[in-house]
């Protein structure tokens, strides 16, 4: 048997389930106007296999814009959000990171910096940030993102000095989550022949080596736009060769000289340009572990809700995707390839979309597709920093991408199979399927089983069709959907999972995040405006064993 099921799939009709029922009536109604879609599938295979970290988070720079604020990132309450994201990667970069500079406040010698502020290894039991403190500094924040968004309208950014403070706090913060960390150094530091000046970098390499922090590197952020932000060119050519020199003085450090280099974090390719990335790729391909670009659907301040919903829209990252893909494969065949930095909307994301519950439609394709196309990781902007595209909100509460972000984690595992829908006209475009082992870190499921995940961009009900190679597995689903029913429940910043409220439980404790059990054989019914996984336990997946 091949294991390609293009076949006969099970017809059973469930009136509804009562999870995710808004409505009785509502629902009566909806009975006759669902959207039939049948699945091919191939769990003979493993299609492509992604970093055990895909889905990575960032937290922006301009949390150290001023350094006080980065005492937020000894909150009780983030770390546990962060934790449930583990494994995953912590990208500390941006924008303002190629306007820092490392201003040590200590002589340099080792046993002052030992002794600087405070040691890693008791950080998590020693430092946490007391409750009139994190509220105080939660309100000075919000006034802080407005002048930071004043500087990006304007693109005129202000030189920004960080001590050895702030690098202990935010190291704390991966080391007592559970993040690897991946700092992002300046490469506007130019000498008079516009090299990269590396001194800034080797006096921070070295406090870092000092304090034995285990941590990968970056160099630059979207240098395509160098010139608009700082009045700087830097070609491709060169910057390949900075990295080279970047790569040559982690060679030389005892902790640092396997440590992961990563980059150019160059903007996605417009009218089809490329020549920034040939050139890097020709200069510096062999210093880097993975080459890292950033994706964003839409400008945040010109798209609407109907982008967000769009599958064209969602489509463009696989028309670029192949683009940079097809670049890097000329040049350096093989090479690992991250989005190193992405989100719904650039521009610090759409005001009243990217932090609402319709964004999940964007990040949950992403992390589909993403997968699909080969993309090893995605790091996600942000999860704290100046913007609206956060996974948790000003009070540091996690917002629906958070939820479904801890769901992906949990549910997902790197291996990715084939997957196909389709409905009575073809192909279809408002439902949008994805297939992976199941994560098999989790005890609660069998060895061979799948995770479905689904979303709907529809207002009406789908009904997907299991094929019979898996009809007999029982399913547990997840199902998101808003607050509120609806189009207006698409702006809501709250998610139910199974007709329940995500709520944190206490700042230490998330939810249980339970499904709900499906019997054998059955269709999964799919609400208008809702994306769910649903883990089949007993695939018995060939390639998931």
């Amino acid at each position: 048997m091949s294991g390609i099921s293009t076949l006969a799939c099970v017809m059973i009709y469930i009136i509804s389930y009562g999870y995710y029922v808004v409505a009785s009536v509502e629902s009566a109604r909806d009975e006759w106007n669902f959207e039939s879609v049948n699945l091919n599938v191939d769990l003979s295979r493993v299609l492509k296999k992604v970093n055990g970290r895909f889905l990575s988070v960032a937290i922006d720079a301009s949390l150290v814009a001023e350094e006080k604020f980065m005492y937020l990132l000894t909150s009780p309450k983030l770390r546990t959000l962060a934790k449930a994201l583990t494994p995953a990667f912590l990208r500390f970069g941006g924008t303002r990171q190629d306007f820092m500079t490392f201003n040590p406040t200590f002589l340099h010698s080792n046993e002052n910096h030992k002794n600087s502020v405070f040691d890693a290894d008791d950080i998590c039991e020693r430092l946490e940030l007391p409750p009139l403190l994190e509220k105080r500094l939660k309100q000075e924040w919000t006034l802080q993102e407005i002048l930071l968004d004043k500087e990006d309208l304007q693109r005129k950014y202000r030189s920004v000095k960080f001590t050895e403070c702030a690098v202990d706090l935010l190291y704390s913060f991966t080391n007592c989550s559970g993040l690897d960390l991946i700092f992002g150094l300046n490469e506007l530091l130019r000498t008079s022949g516009n090299s990269w000046d590396s001194s800034n970098a080797r006096t921070l390499l070295q406090y870092c080596e000092s304090k034995q922090y285990s941590m990968s590197w970056e160099l630059g952020n979207e240098p395509n736009s160098y010139e608009k932000k700082a009045g700087i060119r830097v070609d491709g050519y060169q910057l390949g060769q900075d990295f080279v020199q970047l790569r040559k003085i982690l060679q030389e450090s005892k902790l640092y000289h396997n440590t992961g280099l990563y980059g150019p974090d160059i903007s996605q390719p417009r009218d089809h340009r490329r020549d920034l990335l040939e050139g890097f790729l020709e200069s510096g391909a062999e210093a880097i572990d993975a080459c890292t670009w950033h994706h964003y659907y839409v400008n945040g301040r010109d798209t609407s809700l109907e982008d967000f919903l769009d599958p064209e829209v969602l489509n463009t990252l696989a028309l670029k995707t192949h683009e940079v893909m097809e670049t890097i494969e000329l040049t350096s065949p093989g090479k690992k390839v991250w989005l190193g930095e992405t989100s719904s909307a650039y521009g610090g994301g759409a005001k009243g979309l990217s932090d609402t519950f319709v964004a999940g439609f964007m990040w949950l394709d992403k992390l589909g597709l993403g997968a699909k196309l080969g993309l090893d990781v995605l790091i996600r902007q942000v999860l704290i920093g100046s913007g609206t595209y956060h996974l948790v909100d000003e009070n540091l509460d996690p917002l629906p991408d958070y939820w479904l972000s801890v769901l992906y984690k949990r549910l997902v595992g790197p291996e990715v199979l084939s997957i196909e829908a389709f409905s009575i006209l073809g192909k279809t475009k408002r439902v949008r399927v994805y297939l992976h082992c199941t994560n098999k870190k989790s005890t609660s499921y069998k060895s061979g089983a799948v995770t479905l995940f689904a979303l709907n961009l529809s207002k009406g009900p789908a009904r997907i069709s299991v094929p019979v190679t898996i009809s007999n597995s029982t399913a547990e689903a997840f199902v998101l959907q808003s607050e509120q029913p609806g189009e207006e429940g698409l702006y809501s910043k709250s998610v139910k999972l199974n007709g329940e409220v995500l709520k944190m439980v206490d700042d230490r404790t998330l939810p249980s995040l339970q499904g709900t059990p499906l019997p054998a054989g059955e269709h999964l019914r799919l609400p208008g405006y809702s994306f769910a996984f649903y883990v089949l336990s007993e695939a018995q997946a060939l390639a998931c064993r």
